[in-house]
């Protein structure tokens, strides 16, 4: 029976983690869940799994989880100290589904442990790659990607010598903003920006997907994960998101992953890995498709596309810059304080005042990572208020 730890539980790649675990019950035993305020659905699925620790990331939630789980056994903890002692526990397979860059620091608990990291969390190969990495290999440990778009590298490349692959194409929805016309982007509201054409996500990564912030961070983990080069990596608009990624190669040959827009697929696969297991997700009819259409972005819309190959381009520290700006340049966006198409802007503000900083750090550490993260988040929010 493998152990299992689901880091982020409550969002939607954990619950659809619990999804399939369900149902095959007798294969796992659950260790450890982590949450953030939505304390009922922790504390049920602590539960049902009978954990043995259950995290909520808010210490001000402590006595309602404690109250949750009077009588069953389940240890409750709380803060960030709490969430690296239940990562840290003897897994086999850890799901690490925390958003942003609080993930970092728990998947990288798990990693020292050995534990196999299935990697939702896109912040921490953003921020901290080139450490994630030499952990998982000092610690003979390994990381699968969740991601959908990085699960479908990953497979197309199975059975392949990755030297001989000369590009790779990240696909994109487009997000809710795609046919808009160009001029209406300054007025988009949280409302709008928070419905996704294709996928059922959070709020925020929805955003992240109509801005393409959220493709730029993947941008930044294509390069960080596999090692392809800046130049070798391309985005394709595809409305029906069915093609997830495709990974071209020196004869010319382009290996395509194609699967319904459901996380499960790519969950499962980091979950079966290195077999494959029967999965409830949609069979595609390709007659009924019939077609599938791409084009390029436009970079007049997604500019967040450009900032990334800056991102990458300059390596470092700059990841760190780049997803502490857009995490609170989100913030500012989702509270009311700064406009859909100002986001762009505060985050290429922040990363030219930030420059000189993240050079100077030198090697990327946990400590460098999170001194790099606070400063940036002090800078975006001096530059909202200088606006205001």
């Amino acid at each position: 029976m493998r152990r299992i730890s689901i880091l982020g539980a409550t969002g939607s790649i954990g619950q659809n983690t619990l999804d399939l675990i369900r149902r095959a019950r007798g294969d796992y035993d659950v260790v450890a869940l982590t949450g953030g305020r939505n304390i009922a659905q922790l504390a049920a699925d602590a539960r049902e799994f009978g954990v043995e620790v259950a995290v909520t990331a808010h210490e001000d939630a402590l006595p309602d989880l404690r109250a949750a789980l009077d009588g069953t056994g389940v240890e409750a903890a709380a803060g960030a100290a709490a969430l690296i002692e239940a990562a840290s526990r003897p897994a086999d397979w850890t799901m690490s589904a925390i958003v942003g860059h609080a993930g970092l620091a728990p998947g990288m608990a798990a990693l020292r442990e050995g534990a196999t990291l299935a990697l939702a969390n896109k912040e921490s190969l953003v921020t901290a790659g080139p450490l994630l990495l030499a952990t998982a290999k000092a610690r003979g440990a390994r990381i699968l990607p969740v991601d959908s778009e990085h699960s479908a590298v990953f497979q197309a490349l199975v059975g392949e010598d990755i030297a001989e692959a000369e590009r790779v194409i990240i696909t994109a929805s487009g997000g809710a903003f795609r046919d808009w016309p160009l001029e209406d982007l300054p007025g988009a509201t949280v409302s709008q920006a928070s419905s996704h054409p294709n996928w059922d996500m959070g709020q925020r990564i929805t955003i992240d997907s109509a801005s393409m912030f959220n493709k730029a961070l993947e941008l930044i983990e294509t390069k960080e994960f596999f090692g392809f080069t800046p130049r070798q990596i391309e985005v394709l608009i595809h409305p029906q998101s069915l093609v997830h990624a495709l990974v071209g190669f020196r004869d010319g040959a382009l290996m395509a992953h194609i699967g319904p827009p459901d996380m499960r697929h790519a969950i499962g696969y980091a979950l079966h890995w290195p077999t494959r297991r029967d999965l409830p997700v949609e069979r595609l009819d390709l007659a009924a498709i019939g077609s599938l259409e791409f084009r390029a972005p436009d970079l007049r819309r997604y500019p967040a596309l450009g900032l990334a190959q800056e991102v990458m381009q300059a390596g470092g520290h700059a990841g760190a810059v780049f997803n502490a700006a857009k995490e609170r340049a989100l913030d500012h966006f989702i509270a009311g304080r700064t406009g859909f198409t100002e986001m762009t802007a505060h985050v290429t503000e922040a990363m030219q005042a930030m420059a000189p900083h993240a050079e100077a750090m030198g090697d990327i550490t946990l400590e460098t990572v999170a001194e790099v993260d606070h400063l940036t988040r002090k800078q975006m929010d001096a530059q909202i208020r200088s606006r205001a």
